[in-house]
Order: C-alpha cells, then structure tokens, then sequence
C-alpha cells in the first residue's frame, strides 16, 4: 500500500502525496498530473514501477497539484504554472531532499516541469536526472485546434476562456457530480481517442468532481500562454522521453514534437488512435518510455545516483 501524507507550503496549501518503495531509494519518480486530474490518473504506471526491474531501486512519487484532487484549495492569484514550478522545487525538498530525481509530466504536469527548470534552474539541474513528457506542450495553446478548423478552434477558445474566468471566480466550489456525469459524452471526445474503458472515463469524472472551480478556471490564462521551448534546449543532455496520440485535441503531435526537436535526444512515441489521456490509454507505451528513461539514468550514473533519494517524507 502507498504511503500517505501531506506537504505544507509557504502559502498554507498543503498537498496531497502518495509514494511507493524505499524511502532510502537510489532514485525517485514524480509523477504530475494534468489540469482538472488527481494523482490517480497514473495508478497504471506506480503499478509497473514498483514491478519493473530497472537497475536500481526507485522510489514514485505522486502528488495532487493544488486545488485539485486531495489537496487543498489556494488564492486565485497562485493560479498559476509559475506557481506549481515552486511547488514542485517544495515537494522535492521535501519528499526527496537528496539524490537524482525523474521527472514525469502530463499535460499541465510537464509543463509543471518546464516551469521548474525555468524558475530553479540552479536546484533542477542539481537533482533532475530524466525527463518524460506525456501529451503536454511547451507552446501554451499555439497547437491547439481541437481537432477541428481553426476557425472553429477559436471560437471554441474563445468561449473556454470566457467560461475559464467565470470559473476563477467561484472559490473551493465543486462542480456537480451529475452536471459531470451528463457531459460525459464530451469528456470522452475531449480526452480520449479511438477506444477507452470506461472505468477510465469514471476516473476522470470522479477527478473533474474534486478540482475546484478555482483551480479549473484559475490555471487555463497561464496553461494557454507559457512558452518554455528555449528553457527545453538548455535540457538536452538528460535522458528524456515524449509521447503523443495522433489524436490528442488538446496536445496534438505538433507539440510533442517541438519537444523532440529542443531534446535532440529525446525519444518520441507516437500512438496510433490515441488520444489526450496517454497513462490510461496506452499504459504499455508510456510504461515503456519510463522504465527506458530510468534504464538510461541507472546505465549512466551521475555522483548523486550513490546516495539514498529520499532521507524521509513530509508532514
């Protein structure tokens, strides 16, 4: 069973954490959501983790970003990508105060990360080992279109921000269980590709449920603007991944290619039928990408790699 705890913050958030394996780890694994999501959205992958086989032990690590899942709500002014970049530099200090971590994004959780390495270059670059980017973007909206004509596009983008910034305004309110239950239909659109189960579809209703209105509607002005692809390029030389379904409406292939292309290394999958909700629809591939990236960082071992990863946990 995971261990569970929660992290205070400066501001008076306090997170909500789960983590899997040795405290004294050779290396720890941060899973990071997506918007409106929970740390759950990754049971598929902490399950092959904590099973693989990868040349070292490891530690995983999820945690539910503020003002969704399990943690608790925050001022609408931390709101913000710039914010969760502080949070994550927190929760490391806190989760895993020393050796080499993996960092491992999707959607609003890479760019988490991208926000982390801009903002803490100095604190990254001491404790990040390996990258994998999972249906996220380094160009704000710039690829976004929904799968439809841009001219549509924007008309729907249009409507998502006005609706974002009434949202932002509603505090820790919830959104209905049975309002999510009938749009169902449009998170499966949304969010997903050729096939999903629907098991998965109840989890991410069951997520949307527990994010609060302030965070869905707060966090969509930062998501749709932040450009990090010059912060990528000064990242190439860690081991990384990227993977994207070709038919993710949110984070189409473009983006993860504009990763691929500031990661010269990086490996990129593309699945065929796929849609925005890699980690469930495609747990095989994703799995794949994050036992290779850990592969790579036990095959070549960094000074930090010859200590324990996490001296103890938070309060």
């Amino acid at each position: 069973m995971p261990e569970r705890f929660e992290v205070g913050l400066p501001d008076g958030v306090r997170l909500n954490v789960e983590a899997t394996g040795p405290t004294d780890a050779q290396v720890t694994v941060v899973l990071l959501h997506g918007w409106t999501l929970d740390g759950r959205a990754w049971h598929r992958q902490v399950d092959a983790l904590t099973a693989a086989s990868v040349g070292g032990s490891v530690r995983v690590v999820t945690y539910d970003a503020r003002g969704h899942g399990r943690s608790s709500c925050m001022t609408l002014p931390t709101a913000t990508l710039a914010q969760l970049g502080d949070d994550l530099a927190a929760v490391l200090d806190t989760v895993a105060p020393v050796g080499p971590v993996v960092l491992v994004g999707h959607s609003m959780g890479g760019m988490t990360i991208m926000e982390y390495a801009h903002r803490h270059p100095a604190h990254f670059a001491a404790r990040t080992a390996g990258l994998v980017f999972v249906s996220t973007t380094a160009e704000g909206h710039t690829h976004t279109v929904y799968g439809l004509s841009p001219r549509i596009a924007r008309l729907i983008r249009l409507a998502e921000t006005t609706g974002a910034g009434v949202l932002a305004r509603c505090g820790s309110w919830r959104a209905p269980r049975a309002l999510l239950n009938a749009l169902q239909p449009s998170i499966r659109w949304m969010l997903f590709g050729d096939r999903c189960e629907s098991a998965d579809i109840r989890l991410v209703t069951s997520a949307v449920a527990r994010a609060s209105l302030r965070s869905i509607g707060g966090f969509r002005a930062s998501i749709g603007t932040q450009h990090r692809l010059d912060t990528l390029t000064a990242l190439a030389h860690l081991p990384a991944a990227a993977l994207v379904g070709d038919r993710d409406r949110l984070t189409p292939p473009p983006c993860a290619e504009s990763i691929a292309a500031a990661l010269p290394a990086t490996e990129l999958t593309v699945c065929p039928g796929a849609g925005h909700m890699l980690m469930m629809e495609r747990p095989d591939e994703v799995n794949a990408a994050l036992t290779g990236v850990l592969r790579r960082v036990f095959a070549e071992p960094t000074p930090q790699i010859s200590g324990p990863a996490a001296a103890g946990t938070g309060v």
